[in-house]
């Protein structure tokens, strides 16, 4: 009659506690890790490929001088020379114009949805809406824009246009990232300022805000990124100058997508080499603005 016996296990004698799968579950584990990375990589291609086309093909303009404090104005597609200056700072008024309006709206809506909305039905209003808004195309957005400001109140076509219509893409953006970077606050944070007497409002602006600030921030950067890129706003909006214009409210005003579009159908070598140094200008400038986001997060965090 066979008995059945306990393993053996002592100091120098560890117990299998896995039924001898530790074997099966290491190979498992090195062939997902294997996958991910391989995906990884894959995924890598393409940015390093577009990255490493755009420097290649628009350095050259970047390191003269005249690109960053010249304009395009006289300069034909047949010429070399001039330079950026005018859409940069075109681009950097009209994200300035769109993110004056949309960082107020999308925290604040973002605050009321997590510190005083709850699950009212107001609060899924809004919600509804920001879900809309974060699938509705630039396009659309831009001939929203064009019906209500210029079929219907009869205004130009300015640089401040391009930002309100921005705003209906960058807000969506804004709230959504504020909004789960808000939930992500302990609610111990609340509880204690509520105990000290401290008012929801107070608690909100020097307790929550704060403790958020660098998600907030990340959150902002996110939205400019997304806005500085959009060309249909600026096309149906904005027309495009080669002069150099600082009043979003009045005239033509230059912006580096549509420098880019201006140029993109030439086959002449100057006007090609323009084409690519303006995207490579305007992915600088995406970059610099979240370093500089980092760097503000980074030195505003709350010291633990």
């Amino acid at each position: 009659m066979s008995t059945l016996t306990r393993p053996q296990s002592g100091p120098g004698l560890p117990v299998d506690l896995t039924g001898g799968r530790s074997t099966g579950r290491g190979a498992r584990n090195i062939l997902a890790t294997v996958i991910i990375v391989c995906c990884f990589l894959l995924a890598l291609v393409p940015l390093v490929w577009i990255l490493w086309t755009v420097v290649s093909k628009g350095y050259s303009q970047l390191i003269d001088a005249s690109w960053w404090n010249e304009s395009q104005r006289g300069i034909t597609t047949r010429n070399a020379g001039g330079g950026a200056y005018h859409a940069i700072v075109g681009s950097l008024i009209t994200a300035l114009c769109c993110a004056v309006i949309s960082v107020p709206v999308g925290v604040m809506g973002a605050v009321y949805l997590v510190e005083y909305g709850g699950r009212g039905p107001i609060a899924r209003a809004v919600s509804f809406m920001v879900d809309i808004l974060t699938g509705v195309p630039s396009i659309v957005a831009a001939l929203f824009v064009y019906a209500l400001w210029v079929t219907l109140l009869g205004f130009e076509r300015v640089g401040f246009a391009v930002s309100l219509s921005l705003v209906l893409l960058m807000v969506p953006t804004v709230l959504r990232l504020t909004e789960e970077v808000l939930r992500l606050v302990p609610n111990e944070l609340r509880e204690a300022s509520f105990a000290l007497g401290i008012p929801r409002w107070k608690t909100i602006l020097r307790i929550v805000v704060p403790t958020a600030f660098s998600g907030i921030v990340t959150g902002v950067m996110l939205g400019l990124a997304r806005i500085m890129g959009e060309t249909a706003p600026l096309l149906i909006l904005g027309p495009y100058t080669k002069g150099i214009n600082l009043n979003p409210f009045s005239g033509n005003m230059a912006a580096l997508p549509t420098m880019i579009n201006q140029d993109r159908t030439e086959s002449l070598q100057p006007a090609v080499d323009r084409t690519w140094a303006a995207a490579l200008t305007l992915v600088l400038l995406v970059l610099l603005l979240n370093l500089i986001a980092r760097a503000i997060a980074r030195f505003s965090a709350v010291r633990k």
